[in-house]
């Protein structure tokens, strides 16, 4: 078990704790970190897609709830040389982002800091949440979008080139118009944040299930984090309704797996402190 697992663990007691929100109250309220140095660099990005991306993961932690987003507070640690320029476009991409999926921002923290770290709560209205367990055995697993291009552009930046400016680690895509017409008909779900191996280890435990896979997946996909697609599972049966939605709403759909009781191993590198 990693630090970061068992840090967790030791709040595990809760019944709120376990998924990308915790529901409260028919309220879905989620917190994710963006800081500098660990989630980017200031040479990669630039501070409006910095701010765009910050509140893009934590929007896409309400989604995946099958939540609203509507109100979000920000603490912001800002370095003191940043100029009134800077901060401005630092304030414009997080309130187009926020204005673009009708959040509004209630307020927050702002401290001087030697580097950007961004910290944001989302709250959300959530009258049928939807968790990571549930999943039943031959429930089918599925996930949108094309993965694999995260992983591959940031070990790009890594090494000191570009990426384009619509790349899926800079602009993630959220995949809410799918997911709120799908949400009737799916079971558990989660955005892929660590990547797919990863966080299908997350669903393994919340389920005790494990996966047969259609077809091999290879690292370079399954290994790729950053990618905010949505990971789910659903009954067989509304397998041609899901995929009408997918095509109704132009979202590129890959069933890949059946859940079944097996073990399960993650085959990426472990990442987390």
């Amino acid at each position: 078990m990693n630090k970061e697992d068992y840090f967790i663990q030791c709040f595990s007691k809760t019944p709120f704790i376990g998924d990308d929100a915790a529901i409260l109250n028919n309220m879905s309220i989620s917190q994710d970190a963006f800081f500098e140095n660990v989630h980017f660099k200031r040479e990669w990005m630039s501070l409006y897609e910095i701010a765009r991306k910050a509140m893009l993961v934590n929007i896409s932690d309400a989604i995946v709830m099958n939540a609203r987003p509507k109100y979000a507070l920000l603490t912001v640690a800002i370095p003191k040389h940043y100029t009134r320029q800077e901060l401005q476009e630092l304030a414009r991409g997080f309130q187009e982002t926020a204005d673009a999926y009708g959040v509004t921002i209630i307020g927050g923290d702002t401290i001087a800091n030697v580097k950007l770290d961004i910290s944001i709560t989302i709250m959300a209205e959530c009258d049928k949440p939807i968790f990571r367990t549930g999943i039943k055995e031959g429930d089918l697993l599925a996930y949108t979008g094309r993965l694999g291009e995260s992983r591959r552009d940031l070990r790009r930046l890594l090494r000191g080139y570009g990426v384009k400016p619509d790349s899926r680690f800079i602009y993630p895509v959220l995949r809410d118009r799918f997911f709120y017409k799908a949400a009737p008909f799916i079971r558990s779900a989660m955005d892929i944040s660590d990547g797919l191996f990863h966080d299908l280890e997350k669903l393994h435990r919340a389920n005790r299930l494990g996966f047969e896979f259609f077809q091999p997946i290879p690292k370079s996909v399954g290994c790729s984090g950053e990618e905010f697609e949505v990971l789910f599972a659903f009954d067989p049966r509304f397998e041609r309704r899901i995929r009408q939605i997918a095509k109704q709403t132009r979202t590129p759909l890959t069933i890949f797996a059946k859940a079944l009781r097996k073990p399960y191993k993650n085959l990426c590198k472990a990442h987390h402190f």
